[in-house]
This record gives structure tokens, sequence and C-alpha cells, in this order.
């Protein structure tokens, strides 16, 4: 999981960098140039959302405490979904045409959607979606149940902190998809994204970073600053000679007890 954290974290400079050199107007660039920066960032899209899926699904799967089942039915989901974008993204890029213009004396270089690539880019975020909203409705269904366990075993005590913190990092993580899903949609549409469309493109690219690159890696990050956290406060109760409440020691067991090999937290 570190290795995941670095690469996703820092794909987004060189993605920044390029989105930049071909938006900027200041910068001239040839037709391969052009090309090619396009081929990058949408490929870069692709394979960033299948390592911050990666990421989503092994927090579920310790959220379900290493289901087999689970792990099996998300690697399934995500397989189709991933295999159906690259083919999609693959077929739209092929029928998407480079047109060059001049902007303040530098040359620019628009693209035109031929064919059913203007219908087929959606497509695209209409299964991320689907994704999203799934991995959302097994995380608050995970966290509803073990709310009730709680509640039925310790008569309604604290001890849920975990999946407290959880959640609100993934409504977080899904409010910024959600907007930026929105925007998507709405950029491919011909009547609304011709009027503004370096607006709207600018819009969901500001959007696209901080989902993949910034609150991606977060959903790693955050359990572990709660685990340094939590092991802090442990041994602080320790050195005091007072040592963990009952409720501390059930939620320190319950955290180490679905690390994924002790190593992702």
């Amino acid at each position: 999981m570190t290795v995941m954290y670095l690469s996703v974290r820092y794909a987004g400079m060189p993605y920044v960098v390029m989105y930049m050199l071909g938006s900027l107007p200041s910068v001239s660039l040839t037709d391969v140039v052009s090309n090619n920066l396009f081929l990058a960032l949408n490929w870069m899209n692709v394979v960033v959302t299948v390592m911050v899926g990666a990421i989503m699904i092994t927090r579920l799967h310790a959220m379900y405490q290493r289901s087999r089942k689970m792990i099996v039915f998300l690697f399934v989901i995500s397989l189709a979904l991933t295999v159906a974008c690259a083919l999609i993204t693959a077929r739209g890029i092929s029928r998407v045409s480079g047109e060059e213009f001049i902007l303040s004396d530098t040359y620019q270089c628009t693209y035109d959607y031929e064919g059913d690539s203007q219908l087929l880019m959606p497509i695209t975020w209409i299964l991320r979606i689907v994704w999203e909203v799934l991995a959302l409705c097994l995380a608050v269904w995970i966290s509803v149940r073990h709310f009730r366990e709680l509640r039925r075993l310790s008569g309604g005590s604290s001890m849920g902190d975990c999946f407290v913190f959880l959640m609100r990092t993934h409504v977080v993580y899904f409010a910024t998809f959600a907007a930026g899903s929105c925007i998507a949609l709405v950029f491919y549409f011909p009547t609304i994204s011709d009027s503004d469309p370096m607006g709207y493109n600018g819009v969901l690219n500001i959007f696209s970073v901080l989902q993949m690159f910034v609150l991606g890696p977060r959903l790693i990050l955050c359990v572990r600053e709660y685990h340094a956290e939590l092991v802090a406060d442990a041994e602080a109760e320790s050195n005091i000679g007072t040592g963990m409440t009952s409720n501390d020691s059930q939620e320190y067991t319950y955290m180490t007890s679905w690390q994924c090999g002790h190593s992702w937290i």
C-alpha cells in the first residue's frame, strides 16, 4: 500500500504538467506532441483510476474483516468495469481528431469527437459512477451493521470511532467524485460545452486531479493516521499507569484484526 500511495500521489505531478503544456496559450506545440499528450493524459486517467480502485477494494476488504467472498466479488466487478472502460477509451481515442488554431500568435490544438465517440466517452464516467456508488453502499452497509452490533453488545457505547472516521473520509472522497462526474457528463453535451469548452474542461480537470491524486491517496493515509493516534493514546495511558480502557482495548483489537497482512495501515 505504501508503493500504491506513492505511485498515485506523485503521478499527479506529470499529469498536471502535461495538462498545462497542452492548455496554456503561451506554449506552442507541434501536432505530434499535442497528440501524444492527449493520449498520455487519457491513459493516465485509466491507470490511476485502476489503482484508486485497488485502494478502495483493499479498504472494503479490511472493513469486511478480510471476507474471501467480498474480495472475490469486488475483484470481479472491478475487473469487468476496468476492461470495459479501457476498451471504450481506446475506441473513443481512435475517433478523436486534433484541429490546429492560432490563439494570441501561438499554435493550439483542440480535439473534435467524430462519430459515436461523443457518446462513448460519457459511458466511461457512467461505469465509474456505478463502481463508486457500489463502494459507498458497501461501506455504509458494513458501518451500519457494525454500529448495530456495538449498540447491542455494549449498550450504545462510543466504540465506533474507527468506522465513523472511515465513513467521513469516504463521503468526502465520494462527494468530490460526484461533483466531477456531474461536470464531466455536462461537458459531453455539445449544446452546453460548446458555449465554453475550455471553462468546463478546466473545472473538470481540477476535480479529477483532486479526486485521483489527493483524496485517493488520503484513503490510505487517513487510516494510518487514525491507527497512529490510537496507538499513541494507548501508550500515553499505559505510561501514566492507568492502561487502556475496555473500549480502547476492544477498538485497538478490532483495528489490528482487519489489517491486511498488518501492512496497509
